[in-house]
């Protein structure tokens, strides 16, 4: 414990930290599916035209390129970067500890994605002076890798969900391949294959001098990568089996924004779904631009909700068993309770907002209870914005609010336990409390009533330091 170190964190004012790394997270999941699904497509033609002298579908590969690697390369790049830094500022602790456990497959991941680039901008520059042999080869080569990045970070990222017995062994092979590594992998093969071949119903409107029915022709050229789609329900419950059972519970109705987002996600693909299988399966498929349009929306918004519900089910964890979200582990809440969050306090300032802003407080008791705040709840909460303490908690009565935060794996069983002793739940419901009521230039210091310490001091007993799953009774902590 005498090593746990508090990061320093930045404040985005109404918009919860969280939501900032899961728009940059899903924009690129999308962007680095499409470019995987690309190589795919592009393999695929490349066979094809190899095999019938089809100089439609060469011509096609040329110019989809150019957008694979202006979208790809480039803001997928973008994005990629945009990935860490937001994961650095919002849950540092985390990227320490995938690192720490994965860095030679990060180190694996980065080769492949090194190699995609290279042979992507090889085929780039070069593609139209080789022969035959030589595109097919390089084109594989770029599909390869890039489906083999895909491989290795799927193992990571499934890993922050079903861990396996990584929690019990340390090893780092059960923690990769996982219970849920072959399904979410799978599913996204599949997802990759559907975004390229939408992809390409829209690039080839941008080919100039293209007729009508070659445009179809290349639509349909296309079209056995759509085919997929048709496994994918049996692969989302194939997932939903292999995750831990309150996470599903999460997901199929505990939790409203989760199951309004699987909702989301599942709507989105049956339409997409329907309307694409329907089309192959007359052969008649021959998509303008605004519909292809449409399509790659509906496709985002799935990949949205599909990503909202993969990061939503770990809660209360970012790596399930071993840290929480507020990046605290078990073995550290159950020390805190003992020896208070603020034997390990900040020193940063109390700052809030884009513009960091100067908090001024009236009492030691709530800039305490502002360092808890920051501490234990600002990963996933705002002060007054979205998902804000102000207005989650702002009916609850005084006793309400030390009660429910100092049992608070049972107010909210996706919450991680509260961190830390009676001093600390008294701070953070004094500092709540004095912002509920505007900010007022005075405010009672309470930290000196033994009864209300007392009180406190049971409620966090009578919780104990375990979280609590839906449907299983509270287990006393030690």
């Amino acid at each position: 414990m005498d090593s746990y170190f508090h990061y320093p964190v930045n404040d985005f004012g109404p918009l919860m930290r969280g939501m900032l790394i899961g728009g940059v997270a899903i924009f690129h999941v999308f962007v680095a599916q499409f470019a995987v699904g690309g190589g795919m497509l592009l393999l695929l033609f490349e066979w094809l035209d190899r095999r019938g002298e089809r100089p439609l579908l060469r011509r096609f590969v040329g110019g989809y390129f150019r957008w694979l690697v202006l979208v790809s390369f480039v803001l997928g790049a973008l994005s990629g970067v945009g990935i860490w830094l937001t994961s650095i500022q919002v849950s540092a602790r985390t990227i320490g500890l995938m690192v720490q456990e994965f860095h030679w497959v990060w180190a694996t991941e980065w080769m492949f994605f090194t190699l995609e680039v290279v042979a992507g901008y090889a085929f780039y520059r070069y593609g139209e002076r080789l022969g035959r042999p030589r595109r097919l080869q390089l084109l594989a080569l770029y599909a390869v890798s890039a489906a083999l990045s895909l491989f290795w970070i799927n193992g990571i990222l499934s890993w922050q969900l079903t861990p396996g017995e990584w929690p019990e062994t340390g090893s780092l092979w059960a923690g990769f391949f996982n219970p849920s590594f072959w399904p979410s992998l799978v599913y996204r093969l599949m997802v990759c294959a559907t975004l390229a071949a939408l992809a390409a119903c829209a690039v080839v409107h941008r080919i100039p001098g293209l007729e009508a029915e070659e445009r179809a022709e290349l639509q349909r050229a296309a079209s056995p990568l759509l085919v997929p789609m048709a496994a994918m329900p049996l692969v989302g419950l194939w997932f939903l089996v292999t995750i831990p059972a309150d996470s599903r519970g999460w997901v199929l109705g505990e939790s409203v924004a989760m199951t309004l987002f699987l909702g989301l996600a599942v709507a989105a693909s049956t339409l997409l779904g329907v309307y694409v299988l329907q089309a192959v399966a007359r052969r008649r498929l021959h998509v303008d631009l605004p519909t292809a349009v449409l399509l790659l929306a509906l496709a985002f918004a799935a990949t949205a909700g599909g990503e909202f519900v993969r990061e939503g089910a770990r809660k209360p964890y970012t790596v399930r068993g071993a840290l929480y979200a507020n990046s605290l582990t078990p073995e550290e809440v159950a020390a805190f309770r003992r020896r208070s969050t603020l034997r390990f306090h900040d020193r940063y300032p109390l700052r809030e907002g884009p513009f960091r802003t100067e908090v001024r407080v009236p009492t030691d008791q709530v800039a305490r209870g502002a360092r808890v705040f920051r501490h234990q709840c600002s990963v996933c909460h705002t002060v007054d914005g979205a998902n804000g303490v102000v207005h989650l908690a702002g009916t609850w009565s005084l006793e309400q609010q030390r009660l429910n935060v100092a049992q608070l794996q049972r107010t909210k069983p996706y919450m991680p336990p509260f961190a830390g002793d009676e001093r600390d739940v008294e701070a953070l419901v004094q500092w709540l409390r004095w912002r509920i009521a505007g900010e007022p230039e005075t405010w009672p210091d309470t930290s000196g009533d033994r009864d209300v310490s007392h009180r406190i001091h049971a409620w966090l007993e009578e919780a104990g330091t375990e979280r609590v799953a839906p449907g299983r009774p509270q287990e006393r902590g030690r």
